[in-house]
């Protein structure tokens, strides 16, 4: 769609203005890194997972939007063989992205080659804004190829596809963010929605507790299947975050490029 990349940027840089300004000035833990070092090297890693992404485009003939236009245009995919109205389909697909994410989510958890990709995300000692753009490139490559699968077999329309990014990266960096949420306002938001604390759970150093929460932006398929904790075990103030092993190499970029392939 015409001018989709620049709205998906407008909105990406928006959001991620506004929460960085939010957790600095309510922030739910205090820093054990320079973020000037961690920002850097986690915006690094984006500027590469971009990179790795236009250079798929080269090799791919369409990435998920353009898999969307493609397939509605052959007739492929469930969706384009209902007659229901727009808005009813444009929901059922967000939904079952939201599923397929939250389900590779869990994937990566539980076979070791991914495993050791996923680790990068999760290696990262200060939880805030910047940890919900870390992500391996090699990672980052995987995922499309998932999304483009699904688009050809749902068969969305293009925009369901770009509102589903937009809401994946917005939620990613809210529940991401170090931000202190009211608990009361926090209990409302997580009936539907994945909050930073619930999040938090998730990047504990502890096995138990990161194989949990495994949600980004609706937290009804971790209550529905069992994979729900509520709150750590040694609180949000002295739990650990990131990977049991590690000191502070996470902030440096080579170090964390280089993690999928190290013997640990």
């Amino acid at each position: 769609m015409e001018h989709e990349t620049l709205i998906r940027l407008a909105v990406f840089l928006g959001l991620f203005a506004v929460l960085a300004c939010a957790e600095a000035l309510a922030p739910r833990r205090p820093r054990h890194q320079s973020r000037a070092q961690r920002w850097s090297t986690n915006w690094a890693i984006t500027a590469l997972n971009t990179l790795t992404l236009r250079l798929m485009a080269l090799a791919l003939p369409l990435l998920a939007v353009g898999a969307a236009v493609d397939a509605q245009a052959q007739g492929w995919g469930l969706l384009n063989h209902l007659d229901w109205p727009a808005w009813v389909e444009i929901t059922l697909a967000i939904l079952l992205f939201d599923f397929a994410i939250w389900a590779q989510h869990l994937v990566t958890h539980k076979v070791p080659l991914l495993w050791r990709l996923h680790r990068v995300h999760h290696a990262d000692r200060d939880m805030d804004v910047t940890t919900a753009i870390r992500f391996h490139p090699v990672e980052i490559a995987l995922s499309m190829l998932l999304k483009i699968g699904l688009v050809y077999l749902l068969g969305p329309a293009a925009i369901a596809v770009i509102l589903f990014e937009i809401l994946l990266n917005g939620t990613a960096m809210f529940n991401h963010a170090n931000l202190r949420l009211p608990l009361a306002l926090d209990r409302v938001v997580r009936l539907v929605l994945v909050t930073p604390d619930m999040h938090r759970v998730h990047h504990s150093v502890h096995r138990h507790e990161h194989d949990s929460n495994y949600g980004f932006a609706l937290s009804i398929w971790d209550r529905l299947l069992g994979t729900y904790i509520a709150q750590p075990a040694a609180g949000h103030d002295d739990m650990q975050v990131g990977l049991q092993w590690q000191g502070d190499e996470p902030a440096r970029l080579g170090w964390s490029l280089t993690l999928p392939f190290a013997r640990k």
